[in-house]
């Protein structure tokens, strides 16, 4: 009886597990979209490709390093603020460690980017393991597993940064009319980078939304 009651918390233990890492891999997905497209645009990386290897990394952006130095691919060096002692890199933004992974791969694999079409994102991942990104000789079909998962080689497709903006911009008009859009500051964000994602300026959210500097806090509301 004790046995029976052990296997079914055992199995339960394991469904809420596994039940908070799709969670928290959905929210990430959400939230870094449209910068994982931006880095395909300015790199010609896939957006998949730098999704996938985020989310698997630096556990869905949970990692002690993601969360105090914006590190979302494990990347070691000295450089950017540290706020805790680490051998690895700590970064202003999320935006910066993306761009250096990217830099990584046009460095180290930049054969890739001239062999296979940003929509193959299979081609990618196994090329970047034979290429020894990764010790373990499983990574290549973890990452695959997250792309398919979630279906982030959706965000490859052509157009795919302005059917988001598109997107955005419909949503915004449902949802508000005549209303403000009001946005929650996140970890990693800037007032640069909010701008560029609300197609506006710095000194015109602060204009609207009466800052004096340029300094953020989380959560903090802003209005456009």
């Amino acid at each position: 009886m004790i046995n029976k009651r052990l296997i079914i918390c055992l199995a339960v233990l394991c469904f809420s597990i596994t039940v908070s890492a799709q969670s928290a891999a959905k929210k990430y997905v959400e939230l870094y979209k449209e910068a994982a497209i931006r880095t395909m645009n300015e790199y010609g990386i896939p957006a998949s490709i730098v999704l996938g290897v985020a989310i698997h990394e630096s556990a869905s952006g949970n990692s002690k390093i993601a969360r105090h130095l914006n590190n979302h691919f494990g990347m070691k060096g000295k450089g950017g603020p540290k706020p805790i002692k680490s051998a690895y890199k700590g970064y202003e933004a999320v935006d910066d460690s993306y761009a250096d992974f990217a830099g990584l791969l046009k460095k180290r694999f930049s054969g890739l980017f001239t062999r296979y079409p940003v929509n193959d994102y299979k081609s990618w991942v196994y090329g970047i393991q034979r290429g020894g990104y990764a010790a373990s000789g499983t990574w290549g079909s973890q990452v695959m597993a997250i792309i398919k998962t979630y279906k982030l080689y959706e965000y490859d497709l052509p157009g795919g940064q302005a059917q988001l903006a598109e997107q955005k911009l419909s949503q915004n008009e449902n949802i508000s009319g005549n209303q403000p859009v009001v946005y929650s500051v996140k970890k990693g964000d800037t007032l640069q980078l909010i701008a560029k994602r609300f197609k506006t300026s710095v000194e015109a959210i602060k204009q609207k939304n009466g800052l004096k500097t340029s300094m953020l806090s989380i959560g903090q509301q802003l209005y456009f």
